[in-house]
């Protein structure tokens, strides 16, 4: 059982990076802390309406991935006597 504590853990940490990494790379309204890391990539990214469609759904997917996970271990740990 201490596998899949790991496991879900490691899905945590995971998802939690990538979803700060692809929030950070979203186009703010009014610019923001997109626009202060590589100037460029942010504008070119998101300047295509698919790829910023896509940025928009990886973001969600990562974000409901990672509460998944929360709920996934606040329920092992709740099941589980340690």
């Amino acid at each position: 059982m201490e596998i899949v504590r790991w496991v879900l853990l490691g899905i945590i940490a995971l998802t939690s990076i990538m979803t700060v990494f692809f929030v950070l790379l979203n186009k703010g309204k009014g610019g923001g802390l997109s626009d202060m890391f590589g100037g460029g990539m942010s504008t070119s990214l998101n300047s295509s309406g698919v790829a910023s469609k896509n940025l928009i759904r990886l973001t969600v997917t990562t974000a409901v991935i990672w509460v998944l996970a929360i709920i996934g271990y606040a329920l092992f740990l709740r099941f589980t006597a340690v």
